[in-house]
């Protein structure tokens, strides 16, 4: 089975299931014109993120890896009126076109980011005492996957849910002597949820617009 169908797949699950959203499209063409990369989740990803907030009753969520904000607007929709989404993003451009989405999305409200390293991030909102986050998403730079996950263990509670994008790779993630630094850090999630005693996790493969890929979730016990 090709990309092409299983992207005609994903166009299938969107017509049949989503309203039409000329918000959200606006969103990604604005991230198209502003030059950021095509990494955002896709449609029926987003609003699998957004199912996931309101199936768990999150009211904080904690974001690290912002982009143009696409994956935080699916988010901060499922939210109750009084939740709030924090996002973590290192770029300033993707941060400004982020702040312009939000806007245009009528969720800045809901939604405090960021900007900077996302460590020193995460160490700033602990030393804030914020959270315990209800559900929190990662998917920036992959290499530092663990730390994000030791991150997240911190800022959780019992009950929290766990996210982790992109942990296939185009199924390379099987590759245990690869170099690519993206793989080495996909296959460090696994290790680490595998390996964290409070966590009860699984991993799904995903086909669709995006390729072949997948994403790991775990709840904290």
């Amino acid at each position: 089975m090709s990309g092409k169908t299983w992207t005609a797949v994903d166009d299938y699950i969107v017509s049949s299931l989503f309203e039409p959203d000329p918000v959200l499209d606006a969103v990604l063409a604005a991230n198209r014109q502003q030059g950021l990369p095509a990494i955002d989740v896709s449609a029926a990803q987003g609003k699998l993120l957004s199912l996931l907030v309101r199936i768990r009753g999150a009211k904080e969520v904690l974001e690290i890896g912002t982009l143009g904000g696409y994956s935080t607007i699916w988010m901060a929709r499922g939210l109750p009126d009084d939740g709030k989404v924090v996002t973590l993003e290192l770029e300033p451009h993707h941060a400004r076109v982020a702040r312009s989405n939000f806007e245009r999305a009528g969720v800045s409200d809901k939604v405090d980011l960021r900007l900077g390293p996302a460590l020193q991030s995460l160490a700033a909102l602990e030393s804030e005492n914020a959270g315990p986050f209800d559900l929190i998403f990662i998917d920036a730079d992959k290499p530092n996957n663990p730390n994000y996950l030791s991150w997240a263990m911190r800022l959780a509670r019992s009950g929290t849910v766990i996210v982790c994008d992109n942990v296939i790779r185009d199924g390379a993630v099987l590759n245990e002597d690869g170099a690519d630094a993206n793989v080495v850090g996909a296959r460090a999630a696994f290790s680490f949820i595998g390996g964290e005693k409070r966590l009860d996790g699984t991993a799904i493969q995903t086909v669709g617009v995006k390729g072949y890929d997948g994403f790991a979730i775990a709840i904290v016990d």
